[in-house]
């Protein structure tokens, strides 16, 4: 099956570089690439707070009932959100831009599932950036 994929990514030019940008961001392995290829055709043309609301990492605020006045994420592609948290926990250690962000999370005393969520979200939008910009993956100087 995975070779299936490869072959049908490869075939189509557009696809085959789009795969390649995602490929270059640490965290982002082949499951999570194919997915975000297969589940989000709009990645590239849509802005960030619509990519998170589509892969559900988009914090929805209730306003009524016993949850009021908190927030929780839901909706989205299930799938999608289920394989970009396990891509979240590896590119919280392998990604140095999101490790850091996932530690200064985790000094301001956030829960694990916060951080990673949160990581996830913004693994989501550099993939959705880097695609609109038909950029690959820098780390940036600092």
């Amino acid at each position: 099956m995975e070779e299936r994929i490869a072959r049908e990514i490869a075939s189509d030019g557009t696809l085959a570089e789009t795969a390649c940008i995602l490929r270059s961001i640490p965290g982002i392995g082949p499951v999570a690439r194919a997915m975000l290829l297969a589940e989000m055709p709009e990645l590239g043309a849509i802005s960030g707070a619509q990519t998170a609301a589509l892969t559900g990492l988009a914090p929805i605020a209730h306003g009524s009932g016993v949850l009021r006045g908190k927030r929780a994420i839901a909706g989205g592609r299930r799938a999608l959100r289920h394989v970009m948290f396990q891509a979240a926990l590896v590119a919280a250690h392998h990604n140095p831009t999101l490790k850091a962000f996932a530690q200064r999370l985790r000094k301001a005393g956030k829960p694990h599932k916060v951080i990673i969520t949160a990581v996830a979200r913004k693994l989501v939008t550099i993939a959705n950036a880097l695609c609109r910009s038909r950029k690959s993956w820098a780390v940036q100087a600092g």
